[in-house]
């Protein structure tokens, strides 16, 4: 990279990894981080910050010993697309309480900081609606389950 991003160089990096990862590029494994440091000209620090945020969502694992890696089976969507298409999943209507961040990690298998950082992103685009004390509702449905 030869300038700096105004979003974060490992957050540019890490979308780079996750459409890799959707493309299925990293299917044996992704490369070193020293490895990933030389191709994307940055320190080891930074691709090791681009890596736990996909950690996070859930997209790649730490495996001891090998390295890291695209989790076995499962949907390789961002963790925010699979929480949007549970509305439709569950046939939740607006007005329905939506899964409480517990529920969600758990159905999920990630952080409760990804899964807050998918939620804030549902509530800015209008999807839900939280009310403090009350949890959340679904506001609006998502494109694909609101057409007939």
């Amino acid at each position: 990279m030869s300038e700096a991003s105004p979003r974060g160089t490992y957050l540019v990096i890490s979308e780079a990894l996750r459409k890799g990862i959707q493309e299925g590029a990293f299917v044996d494994g992704l490369p070193s981080e020293a490895g990933l440091a030389d191709v994307h000209g940055v320190s080891r620090n930074t691709i090791r910050r681009a890596l736990k945020a996909l950690e996070t969502e859930g997209a790649l694992e730490s495996v001891p010993g090998v390295g890291w890696r695209v989790p076995r089976g499962g949907d390789r969507r961002p963790l925010v697309e699979r929480m949007i298409s549970l509305i439709e999943d569950d046939s939740l209507a607006v007005g329905d309480v939506y899964p409480s961040e517990a529920r969600l990690c758990e159905r999920f298998g990630v952080s409760r900081t990804a899964v807050r950082r998918g939620l804030a992103q549902m509530e800015g685009t209008g999807l839900l609606l939280t009310v403090h004390g009350r949890g959340r509702t679904v506001r609006a449905l998502p494109a694909s389950a609101s057409r007939p």
